[in-house]
């Protein structure tokens, strides 16, 4: 397809006319210059220069000031653009269409507990209800909880006990995820007076007799490094009443050495209602697979289990779920899409486990236990099925018959009730909690739900395609748009991506997004390597020294909607997030003339120093480590920050973090931003935008996550030349 003189005049009206608004902008003193302070360090023979590693400390008062005066300009600027204030309005509107948004169902011995938020609203609230039609009644309101300086608080997690009686619950402030662990009494919704902090893993579960067991990180000293801070927690059991601090761990280094032995090692332990058992999950960091052991519930009552091993991390076990006596386990040994197992925690013995759900060309992506059935999901092509599987012993899968195609994000079941309860939605619809009925065999939309006018629009289209890659791998991409769109290479895209710890990007929808698609854009999804989307070797195929797939995947994949005719590099942008960004900064850097723009949102951007964060350490078993050359290779290679080039004419870039970000130090995102404005020669804006109430962007506001949208949509559609947005 080849296009008209007149459409190429009028590209180039629109180029000349944002290069000029551009420059005006910048021309208003532009955003304030960071001196260069360059550290060099040298890692087997090579040299590493760090001319920012001065903003690692972000209370310094250098640091501190550049940030500020980054994020007024950065603010100043975006709310230049015209039609911004437009664009979040537009926003508020779509997304306070719907009565009520609700997350994290859990089912419980008849009553539901959920976390919902109302249009008029600004962070979600806890409830619970008895039955799926019970009065609905507020445990926990985030918003009554009023910070010294202002900050918002949000709840990180919750556990109701077996018997209803109680709820443990995390909150937070500022997106911090510094959870501090809470419990209420559910008939009158009041406190008990038990508070234990340093509960950032929590994973609260309660036993029979409602003592609570929970993960506490260690008391550090004041002078301890920050990279400490996550490092050999324990579990521990705490009766209702008694002081926290005599509280008796039961998992951990002090008390478990043999099964807890490295610093590295994040240990849990679980239980399920109506089973005399429970069981001990020991992490490696952020490695997805883990160690369990098995012990007698009972036990916990007095002393230290004795925990039997069922398997270590060579058994490759990702995810489990007990009933009973009967425990599921979910592993990709032998399996690279995963199987599923059946152990008598009774007799642990891994190697005579009998194999429940074999593997298959679908990818296992998580298990539920109910008293029924083992339910299962699946993921195949971007779209999920629900398999179930009863509990006698040479019992077969049996498909569940869904409402839609799309994915199911979550399964919620108890032991002692038969059926399930999961989140389910698609590319171009919301979607909302399905419940299956064992007795009718059938799946109804639970109702918990509501549904808004613009939760299904009937004017978009989502595909799928395959992309070659730079080594001939077909790589997934999933596209959205507006019905009829021409393919004529003018229309605003965005490709997102992420491609990390074997995490999916699966089909989901939010309606804020119709703002994008109501502007003539095009929403690309790229399943790129190190993502689960093709099970363990896919996850495999983008991680530490093979990582460089995951950033040429997306270039193939960018490349690709070019050639189409979807977009062109102009109108082309590139989005991720956290691990994201090494999606996106690799991309820029790699190939800065194929983008228009980028958003880099809470960036790992200098992988050589992220052990250097309080997570770091935990992080190594994803990214790896600079103590072998091997390691050190694969980070430089991936490490944005050390691939930005002088007078290299990059794309005009928003780096967006919170200060508070505890998983992506805001540092990350500073550093990024002040290397690239330091360098880019193309004249284009690069932004840092900063939220001083936010994180990671978990626990952010309604009013928070609407501000940093627009910002987003704003900056792109300016940058990549929309009417209306520039000039």
């Amino acid at each position: 397809m080849t296009s008209s003189p007149l459409h190429a005049l009028r590209g180039l009206f629109a180029a000349l006319a944002l290069a000029a608004f551009t420059a005006s902008a910048l021309a208003q003193g532009g955003p304030p210059a960071a001196p260069a302070r360059d550290v060099v360090d040298t890692y087997f023979g090579i040299s590493v220069h760090d001319p920012y590693r001065y903003m690692e400390d972000l209370k310094s008062p250098d640091a501190a000031k550049w940030v500020k005066a980054q994020a007024e300009y950065a603010r100043k600027t975006l709310d230049g653009i015209p039609g911004h204030a437009a664009l979040l309005k537009r926003i508020a509107e779509l997304g306070d269409a719907a009565p009520a948004r609700v997350s994290g169902v859990q089912l419980n011995n008849g009553a539901y507990y959920y976390l919902k938020r109302t249009a008029n609203q600004n962070i979600p609230r806890l409830y619970m209800r008895v039955g799926l039609t019970g009065k609905e009644r507020l445990l926990v309101d985030p918003e009554a909880i009023k910070a010294k300086g202002g900050e918002h608080y949000a709840i990180d997690y919750f556990a109701p006990s077996f018997d209803n009686r109680y709820l443990a619950y995390g909150i937070s402030e500022g997106g911090s995820e510094d959870s501090v662990l809470h419990v209420i009494e559910v008939a009158t919704g009041k406190e008990t007076g038990d508070v234990i902090d340093r509960a950032q893993f929590g994973s609260p579960s309660w036993d029979d007799a409602n003592r609570l067991i929970y993960n506490r990180l260690r008391k550090l000293a004041a002078d301890a490094p920050k990279s400490d801070k996550y490092l050999k927690s324990s579990a521990f059991v705490h009766v209702l009443g008694t002081d926290p601090e005599k509280d008796r761990a039961i998992l951990g280094p002090g008390v478990s050495p043999d099964l807890v032995s490295d610093p590295l090692a994040v240990p849990f332990v679980s239980t399920a209602p109506g089973s005399p058992f429970a069981i001990a999950i020991v992490g490696n960091g952020n490695q997805r697979e883990f160690s369990l052991y098995v012990a007698r519930a009972a036990e916990i009552a007095d002393g230290v289990p004795a925990w039997r091993r069922i398997a270590g991390l060579d058994d490759q076990v990702t995810d489990a779920a007990l009933v009973g006596s009967t425990l599921y386990l979910m592993t990709h040994k032998n399996a690279p899409h995963f199987k599923v197992v059946r152990v008598d925690p009774s007799k642990p013995d891994l190697a005579s486990a009998s194999v429940v759900v074999p593997a298959s060309d679908a990818v296992i992506t998580g298990i539920a236990a109910a008293s029924d059935a083992l339910y299962v999901r699946r993921m195949k092509g971007g779209v999920s099925d629900l398999v179930r599987v009863e509990h006698s012993p040479h019992a077969k899968s049996a498909p569940v018959k869904l409402a839609f195609d799309g994915d199911i994000d979550a399964l919620a079941t108890d032991p002692r009730l038969p059926g399930v309860i999961f989140d389910t939605g698609a590319w171009t619809r919301f979607g909302g909690y399905y419940a299956y009925d064992p007795k009718t065999a059938k799946v109804v939309d639970t109702k918990l739900q509501p549904q808004g006018p613009f939760d299904n629009p009937t004017d978009l289209v989502s595909l799928e395609v395959k992309v070659k890659s730079h080594d001939g791998t077909m790589v997934p991409l999933s596209i959205v748009h507006k019905k009829g769109m021409k393919l004529d290479g003018t229309n605003p895209t965005i490709l997102y991506g992420y491609g990390a710890y074997g995490i999916s990007q699966t089909p989901s929808f939010s309606p804020q997004y119709l703002a994008w698609f109501e502007r003539g854009g095009v929403f690309a999804v790229a399943h790129v390597r190190g993502g689960g989307e093709n099970g363990e070797e896919w996850y495999k195929g983008g991680y530490q020294q093979t990582k460089p797939n995951t950033w040429r995947d997306a270039i193939a994949c960018a490349e690709w909607l070019v050639a189409q005719r979807y977009t062109s590099p102009s109108m082309l942008a590139i989005e991720g997030g956290s691990q994201g960004g090494i999606f996106v900064g690799r991309s820029i850097t790699e190939r800065p003339d194929l983008f228009g723009a980028a958003i880099d949102e809470v960036p790992v951007s200098d992988a050589i120093r992220s052990s250097s964060e309080a997570l770091g350490e935990i992080d190594k078993t994803e990214i790896g480590t600079t103590d072998t050359e091997a390691g050190f290779r694969a980070l430089l290679a991936m490490s944005p920050y050390h691939h930005i080039t002088d007078g290299t004419k990059y794309p005009a870039v928003l780096v967006v973090t919170g200060i508070n970000d505890p998983r992506v130090e805001a540092w990350q995102a500073a550093k990024m931003a002040a290397r690239l404005q330091a360098a880019t020669g193309s004249g284009k804006p690069v932004l840092l935008r900063v939220d001083f109430d936010a994180g990671h962007g978990y626990g952010s506001t309604k009013k928070q996550r609407n501000e940093e949208l627009a910002d987003i949509l704003a900056f792109l559609l300016w940058q990549l030349g929309v009417k209306g947005y520039g000039p």
